[in-house]
């Protein structure tokens, strides 16, 4: 069901060589590339009649306007079963208790006296936040895109999800009554690539006949989806900020022989039902867990729902594997260049172990604070790098919503002090116009220095 890696033999390789040797899904966005942007150019040049048509053709479902009815969003939330609306504020409530922590401040540095740099945060001005609607629904995404982007300040928010057959054309119920709960008014039944260009190009209606005011352009997208989402932020970066370009969810889990098989197992199948491609990847220097997991994965993936389409498929997948190791100390540099997206450390002392990992989207610290804690109600954000991304990327925050902008305040007297400096450095870049632009403000003599 799940293969091996035995990297015990040898002194483990250093950087990409050892990266070669673990799995990873294959995800070939650049060939989706050629796919999507003919899709991306007409809508770009016909709207919301292209995005429609889209629709029809890749979710089964012609719709009569992109944008989704206030009252259907408000219905939504009406009918939403009591236990998940509870569900759904507790996720709200310990999101935006982590993500208010994340706000930056205005702060002022006095380089010389007169002289002063201040860094201000902007949020951005207006995002989109894609939420996919596939093989799963995922209201809890919902939350993780809209939450931060309201913590920073963001003013204008607009959501899209898949139109769905089986609810008339409209994303699912769900998710619509999730964005009830957040105060977003703004959603568009829209899905894959034509959604994306949507946003970065806006659209004059949001019927394929009127000439309304539609979707407005935005300056940022984020949110996870397929390839050709993926491949769509690609094309369009520059147009439009994006997060990541997200591909298929992973887990690693570093455990030595203290952790249970029961819980290895489970989270293991936990992360494999999202998707064929999803990762799942034990690290261990225990051949007792790896046996021990390998048994538990049988029984209880055989008492699973999705097992065929894609539980059995994920596990059995290149990009999924047991990795043994000689000790803890291999096992942090396989993680470390493994770069999950999601890593459990399930060992003793798990919390010491935790913190000499260098990359990874979310650690996730002993056997209470499994992944499924975080994708839903432990109050950390579950968009996350994937991909080995996590070597040079972070998960969506506030941050992600906010540009730093540097503010520069210097008097007369404060640029008379460094004018040579600045006139001397034009000039060794051959860039004299520079100078001139410091000289022509003290008469073309540069000040001397006190």
């Amino acid at each position: 069901m799940i293969s091996r890696i035995d990297l015990r033999g040898e002194t483990l390789p250093e950087g990409s060589a050892l990266r070669d040797l673990l799995p990873r899904a294959e995800f070939d966005v650049e060939a989706a590339l050629e796919k999507v942007r003919p899709i991306c150019e007409d809508v770009r040049h016909h709207g919301a009649a292209a995005v429609i048509d889209y629709g029809e053709k890749f979710d089964g479902v012609r719709v009569p306007s992109l944008r989704v009815p206030t009252e259907a969003i408000t219905r939504a939330l009406d009918e939403l079963d009591p236990a998940v609306r509870a569900a759904l504020e507790e996720s709200i409530r310990r999101a935006r208790l982590v993500h208010r922590e994340q706000r930056r401040t205005t702060h002022t540095t006095q380089v010389v006296p007169g002289g002063t740099v201040t860094e201000k945060w902007i949020p951005v001005e207006r995002v989109g936040l894609y939420v996919p609607g596939g093989r799963a629904v995922y209201p809890s995404s919902v939350v993780m895109n809209v939450v931060p982007a309201q913590e920073a300040g963001v003013e204008g928010l607009a959501v899209a999800s898949p139109p769905q057959k089986d609810f008339g054309g409209l994303p699912h119920p769900t998710i619509l009554a999730a964005c009830a709960l957040l105060g977003v008014d703004e959603v568009y039944a829209a899905g894959g690539a034509q959604a994306i260009a949507m946003f970065a190009y806006g659209t004059l209606g949001t019927t394929a006949t009127d000439a309304e005011p539609g979707c407005a352009p935005v300056n940022l997208v984020t949110g996870p989806g397929n390839i050709y989402v993926a491949a769509a932020k690609r094309l369009l970066k520059g147009r439009i900020g994006i997060d990541a370009e997200a591909g298929p969810t992973e887990i690693a889990i570093l455990a030595d022989s203290t952790a249970d098989p029961v819980h290895v197992a489970a989270d293991l199948i936990s992360q494999a039902e999202h998707d064929p491609m999803a990762a799942s990847v034990l690290v261990t220097d225990s051949d007792e867990l790896a046996a021990a997991t390998e048994a538990e994965l049988k029984t209880q993936v055989a008492a699973s729902k999705h097992v065929d389409d894609r539980i059995v498929p994920a596990l059995a997948g290149r990009q999924s594997a047991i990795v043994l190791v000689r000790d803890l100390a291999d096992g942090l540099k396989v993680v470390d260049a493994y770069g999950a997206e999601h890593l459990e450390i399930q060992t003793a002392d798990a919390a010491a172990v935790a913190d000499r990992v260098r990359n990874a989207g979310a650690i996730f610290v002993g056997p209470w604070a499994p992944v499924s804690l975080g994708d839903y109600c432990a109050g950390s954000n579950h968009v996350l790098p994937t991909g080995g991304c996590a070597c040079h990327s972070s998960g969506l925050s506030v941050q992600s919503f906010l540009r730093g902008v540097h503010i520069v305040d210097y008097t007369r007297n404060a640029l008379a002090d460094v004018a040579h400096h600045v006139v001397t450095l034009a000039e060794a870049e051959d860039l004299p116009a520079h100078g001139a632009a410091i000289k022509a403000r003290f008469g073309w003599k540069v000040p001397e220095t006190k």
